[in-house]
């Protein structure tokens, strides 16, 4: 039986963020900025919360939008997202 997981790191995977700041729309970018780093996106209630975080979940930064304002949010992962553990 295969698990889904991440492998050992996914560095360099992105997640950028396109929201309306009064009419114009501004661009912001959460990176995974060292090996065994990773970017996961929540989402709750009016929030959007992008986080880069560790190998054990624990967050190194954090960015909240309102969903109302969030004009795009794509996801860049490095090599095709999470890879089966085991293969």
């Amino acid at each position: 039986m295969l698990e889904c997981g991440y492998d050992k790191g996914v560095k360099g995977d992105r997640v950028e963020i396109v929201i309306d700041a009064g009419g114009t729309p501004r661009t912001y970018e959460v990176v995974a900025t060292k090996a065994g780093r990773r970017v996961e996106v929540t989402t709750g209630r009016s929030i959007v919360e992008v986080s880069e975080v560790t190998r054990n979940g624990t967050p190194v930064r954090t960015a909240r939008f309102m969903s109302n304002r969030i004009l795009a949010l794509v996801e860049h992962p490095v090599d095709g997202g999470p890879t089966p553990l085991g293969t």
